[in-house]
């Protein structure tokens, strides 16, 4: 997930080839006395010229193999998305009042006032949004967050709930990790996590009413990640307060993480089992199912609602479970706006929604990102999942 800042990619024959048809032969003499007889020397030019042939054979069909190695899994997950994305979503299947909505830093640093707020309101109205993540941070690799960072969080929340009651405000704090590269903040250091206790402390001391969470990249099976959740979801029930997160996706095929980080480095997915241990420890769980890499619609669509049936089958009842909507438009490796459309996202929650816990009422979509959302996004949001 893309964080707001908080100040706002014809040659000469082999060796040993036959000799051009045609061509004669260098010499007809006889052999010189004590030379190998023709019979002899026949079979090394024989051999070398068949090898050549030969080896561009073998290597046609390895070629051809690991093509159809590569294309075929490709070929048959394309095919099961696009069957994923057929059929009609339940009746019923919309918006449970749960949904959610990523504000970007400028509703605590100073930019915004209270027309922004009843401008606010207003677009809300009659969804089915229920908590507002603002973004806070970012906290420093360290685990700390400076006070400056969020001066109008106070402000913030009484504005919310004056124009939005029922509304709760959730600080958005998030860092990059060091799972991938020299820098970033470091979860297997016990201070670290310490200092991210401490600023959930501070972050609901100033009056927000829950901790949300976007720690990324973050590997599948990080128990130093379940450690820090465990410690936050003490202080978040001290509080009275929710402890959510947004979570990467799940394996689309079977430990497809694992080989992804092999070959990449960047695992990307979570193992569904992984998911499931997360999803237990927090009050809500958002799935950042956008920047799919899928190239069309339909295969979008049949991806998110794959992603909809795996988390809803490891997500307790006491927690809330929302799936991401793509509320911006960027054109960049992983990420292709004609293919990953709200349309196409509320379909794929609702068909998947429909096919594994249609009657679920702890479910909701969340909206990302509202400074790049545009009214399109919103009529689209409307139109599919509010009903």
């Amino acid at each position: 997930m893309t964080m707001e800042p908080a100040a706002e990619p014809r040659p000469a024959p082999e060796p040993g080839s036959a000799p051009e048809p045609g061509s004669a032969p260098e010499s007809e003499s006889a052999p010189e006395p004590g030379s190998a007889p023709e019979s002899e020397s026949a079979p090394a030019s024989e051999s070398a010229t068949v090898r050549g042939p030969r080896r561009r054979r073998w290597l046609r069909w390895a070629a051809g193999t690991l093509a159809l190695v590569v294309l075929l899994p490709l070929l048959a997950a394309g095919i099961a998305l696009r069957v994923n994305y057929a059929g009609d979503p339940a009746d019923g299947t919309h918006t449970r009042d749960r949904d959610a909505l990523w504000l970007g830093h400028a509703w605590v640093d100073g930019r915004k006032d209270d027309a922004d707020v009843a401008a606010l309101a207003r677009q809300l109205d009659g969804t089915g949004i229920r908590d507002l993540y603002v973004h806070a941070g970012p906290l420093e690799h360290d685990g700390t967050l400076p006070e400056s960072a969020y001066p109008k969080a106070a402000w913030l929340v009484a504005a919310v709930h004056r124009e939005l009651p029922g509304v709760r405000v959730q600080a958005w704090l998030g860092d990059v990790l060091a799972t991938e590269t020299p820098d970033g903040m470091r979860l297997e250091r016990p201070q670290t996590r310490t200092a991210v206790v401490r600023s959930a402390r501070q972050v609901l001391a100033a009056g927000f009413e829950g901790a949300h969470f976007d720690l990324e990249p973050l590997h599948s099976g990080d128990r130093d990640y379940l450690t820090l959740l465990d410690d936050l979801r003490r202080v978040t029930r001290e509080h009275d307060a929710l402890l959510s997160v947004a979570a990467h996706q799940i394996d689309p095929l079977p430990a497809l993480h694992s080989v992804f980080g092999a070959v990449t480095g960047h695992p990307k997915w979570w193992s569904q089992e992984f998911f499931g241990q997360v999803a237990r420890r927090v009050d809500q769980i958002a799935v950042m199912s956008y920047d799919t890499m899928q190239p069309l619609e339909s295969l979008y669509g049949g991806y998110v609602a794959q992603q909809t049936s795996l988390a809803l089958e490891v997500t307790p009842e006491s927690t809330d479970l929302l799936m991401g909507l793509p509320f911006f438009s960027e054109n960049r490796f992983g990420h292709w706006a004609h293919a990953e459309t709200v349309p196409a996202a509320v379909r794929g929650v609702r068909l998947g929604l429909s096919r594994t816990a249609a009657d679920r009422t702890r479910f909701g979509v969340a909206l990302y990102v509202d400074f790049a959302a545009t009214e399109e996004n919103w009529r689209e949001y409307r139109d599919g999942w509010v009903g």
